[in-house]
């Protein structure tokens, strides 16, 4: 078994967030066992070939678990600092530097991408240009979508659109003008779609900032969290957790480039280049192209859910936090809407979850899952190394159980 190490305790111990209480909570051991039986039973059945959990409770790491292998082919058993692809975890760091420079007064979320982006002026069907702002960016009620959402036919395939995890061969600039040829899916603000918005706002940054976005986020986020092992490019490609695509009997480790079919409701095809990871040529994603490892995600979370620390107002957090499209947009199905950078809870009977009102969540397509309880206290990351069994498969709600209570 792999226990939490002093690495990680560390760091944690550092965060910007309030102090760890004294004593463990008495069902800790309880709440071990339970997670332990979750990712014991996925690895056995082969769901998922490894895995790192880790739970925070009011400050406190109260469990952190590894199990199973970063490198099955290698041998290479999984560690709690075992970097990860953060996919689609990228987001709410992204979200956070964003809203640092609005606090800073350099940027406002309702000012139009032009007066930062002048060239990127995408249309309605009808031709006419709509109004996008900021917030819409942020929110992905802008109108743009993501290419996995469309067939192999669709606009964003036909325009060469990269959703931020293949190797385009382009730079930001370019990715950027080909997306605004394709017409947007809805007038912005008037419904919501997933999309490549913050790839969007990341470009906003670097202009707002006069900074790259790795530069920028660098100074906003990972530096002040002290999250140390969390960039656009893996200083240790070797490290990294080797990516596994679902398949019968087993898992099947990603070539350079595959696309890996999507659940129906969810969409096509993510098309998956691992390698990216370690090019130093790929443009940054601010939607899907960072790595990073679980003790460092669970410092921003730990921000997050105790207002801010000294990254951000708690005003700003609050902001963030409250539900800005409404419960009907389903945003992870039934009772879900969506604030600054993550899904949130509105309604747990409808979504049918032990979760509180006001949880965040969110996740990432190389198999990770993460959630936020501010009611309960909790901050939670599940990161995987297949797709998609630990991003949409019966993994993350397993792992959300065994941390309520509930007996796998």
């Amino acid at each position: 078994m792999d226990l939490l190490t002093p690495l990680l305790a560390a760091a944690i111990a550092t965060a910007p967030v309030p102090p760890p209480v004294e004593a463990p909570h008495p069902q800790d051991a309880a709440l071990a066992a339970r997670v332990d039986r979750v990712l014991e039973r996925a690895v056995a059945e082969g769901r998922i070939v490894g895995a790192v959990v880790v739970v925070a409770r009011d400050g406190r790491i109260v469990h952190a678990r590894a199990a199973g292998l970063a490198d099955r082919e290698a041998g290479r058993p999984m560690t709690v600092d075992t970097p990860f692809r953060l996919a689609s975890m990228t987001k709410p760091v992204v979200s956070v530097a964003l809203m640092r420079l609005v606090e800073q007064g350099r940027l406002r979320l309702d000012d139009p991408v032009t007066r930062w982006l002048p060239g990127f002026r995408p249309r309605l069907a009808d031709g006419s240009e709509p109004v996008v702002a900021l917030h819409h960016l942020l929110t992905h009620t802008s109108g743009l979508g993501y290419g996995f959402q469309e067939p192999e036919d669709g606009p964003y395939h036909r325009l060469g659109v990269s959703d931020g995890l293949d190797h385009a061969g382009i730079d930001l600039d370019e990715n950027l003008q080909r997306l605004a040829r394709a017409p947007l899916h809805f007038a912005p603000g008037t419904a919501w779609r997933y999309s490549l918005g913050i790839d969007v706002l990341g470009a906003v940054i670097e202009r707002a900032s006069g900074r790259s976005l790795p530069e920028a986020v660098a100074q906003l986020v990972t530096g002040p969290l002290g999250m140390l092992d969390t960039g656009f490019v893996a200083v240790d490609p070797g490290a990294l957790a080797v990516p596994y695509a679902d398949g019968a009997p087993a898992p099947v480790r990603m070539p350079a480039e595959i696309a890996v079919p999507l659940p129906a409701e969810i969409g096509h095809a993510v098309r998956f280049a691992p390698d990216r990871a370690a090019d130093r040529s790929a443009f940054p994603s601010g939607g899907g192209g960072m790595v990073g490892t679980a003790g460092d995600f669970v410092r921003l979370l730990e921000a997050v859910r105790s207002g801010g620390g000294a990254l951000l107002r708690p005003e700003t957090v609050a902001q963030m936090r409250r539900d800005q499209v409404g419960a009907q947009a389903q945003t992870q199905g039934p009772g879900w809407g969506f604030g600054y950078g993550w899904a949130v809870l509105e309604d747990p009977a409808a979504a049918g979850t032990p979760q509180h009102r006001g949880t965040l969540q969110w996740g990432g397509a190389y198999g990770h899952s993460w959630f936020v309880d501010p009611v309960a206290g909790l901050s939670v990351v599940a990161l995987t190394n297949t797709a998609f069994e630990g991003m949409s498969g019966a993994f993350p709600a397993e792992v959300r159980d065994a941390v309520y209570g509930m007996a796998p």
